[in-house]
């Protein structure tokens, strides 16, 4: 499977950073096909106008900067995808906002290349890592519910949300709760991890594992 993991911070010595190498780790350990990538490389325009702004040429976004490459060469080709993010003021960082902001301008009924865009960003498995200062639960409450509802929006997966306290460079391998084997351990089973989202009248057995191995059943 194509694993890409993209890192929203400027820092590549950041404690994200941290969290983003273990996931690239977790995924090669699984046998994936792994890449990562700094966002910073390739955003740098937020969402503009797009009645005024698409090039009159081939209708294409003229925004300069190398978002189309991350989308069309990157995202679009992976089977799964970790966000490796710092929690900026309970939310996330705004060049990866844009990043989903600016999906309007390849989704929309306007955009050229709209059939190809809206087939191939859903289906994907999605994990978040998040270095925070806070250990207030509430802190990353937001973008928790963010990335929750933008995954249901785009027809993906959300396998799960790593978060590791930390301020000073590097400190959130000292977090005991340990996000650091978290965020390998979400990488390595992103495609195995189970997945589920019930509505009522949604057809189930009433077991989650299926029938316990023997040697777990209490004795009479």
């Amino acid at each position: 499977m194509k694993t890409l993991v993209i890192s929203a911070s400027p820092r590549e010595d950041g404690n994200s950073h941290v969290l983003a190498e273990a996931a690239v780790n977790g995924a090669a350990a699984a046998g994936h096909d792994v890449e990562h990538l700094f966002l910073g490389e390739y955003v740098d325009r937020m969402l503009g106008n797009c009645r005024t702004c698409r090039r009159a040429s081939d209708r294409g976004c003229s925004l300069d900067d190398r978002y189309e490459a991350l989308l069309l060469e990157h995202m679009l080709p992976a089977d799964g995808i970790l966000y490796a993010m710092p929690l900026y003021f309970y939310g996330m960082p705004g060049r990866l906002k844009t990043v989903f902001d600016r999906l309007f301008c390849y989704t929309a009924n306007s955009a050229p290349q709209q059939d190809r865009v809206v087939e191939g960003i859903m289906g994907k498995k999605v994990g978040v890592l998040i270095s925070c200062e806070e250990s207030y639960v509430g802190a990353t409450a937001g973008v928790v519910a963010q990335f929750q509802e933008l995954t249901r929006y785009l027809n993906q997966e959300l396998v799960g949300v790593v978060v590791g306290n930390a301020n000073s460079r590097g400190e959130i391998r000292l977090d005991p709760t340990d996000p650091v084997s978290g965020a390998f351990e979400l990488a390595r089973r992103l495609y195995t991890s189970r997945v589920t989202d019930y509505r009522l009248d949604t057809v189930r057995s009433n077991k989650v594992w299926g029938e316990a191995p023997a040697d777990c059943v209490s004795a009479p």
